[in-house]
């Protein structure tokens, strides 16, 4: 998966824990690298799941992972579920990067079409996919409820 010289994508290791946590965190989602680690180990087993870094100079600065689902409604899709670069690395091609393996692999797959989700709150987000090449198909509400809190009822 090499991209050039400088920047490498590669597929994720659990030994890449700490490094894919601390950008999580970055992004908003705190994690912590044992944590992460647990879920690495789950989801590098699935082959519905592919989970790739970014190194520049030996160091993580970012993730993607792509999530291949057979929906009811919908059929078989691809989905980026989760894109992080690191702050200082931004703007320098490693996010276009990491979309180009994601796209790479679902070719692979045998799926046409890919989709991403960006919350409105990440502005800088909505130009990049623009300029890959993603259209926005819907605005969307997202709900949450926590079940280990006492029901309203």
């Amino acid at each position: 998966m090499p991209e050039s010289d400088s920047l490498q994508v590669r597929p994720a290791l659990a030994a890449d824990a700490g490094a894919i946590a601390h950008l999580a965190t970055e992004l908003g989602y705190p994690t912590s690298p044992p944590e992460m680690r647990r879920r690495l180990e789950v989801l590098l087993t699935r082959d519905s799941h592919l989970i790739a870094v970014a190194e520049l100079a030996s160091a993580v600065v970012g993730w993607v992972a792509v999530e291949h689902r057979l929906l009811l409604e919908s059929g078989e899709r691809a989905e980026i579920v989760g894109l992080v670069v690191a702050g200082q690395s931004r703007r320098a091609g490693v996010g276009a990067a990491l979309v180009r393996v994601a796209e790479a692999w679902v070719r692979e797959h045998g799926i046409s079409v890919i989709s991403v989700r960006s919350n409105i709150a990440r502005t800088e987000a909505h130009p990049f996919y623009d300029r890959l090449g993603y259209v926005r198909a819907k605005t969307q509400h997202a709900y949450r409820k926590d079940l280990t809190a006492p029901s309203p009822e």
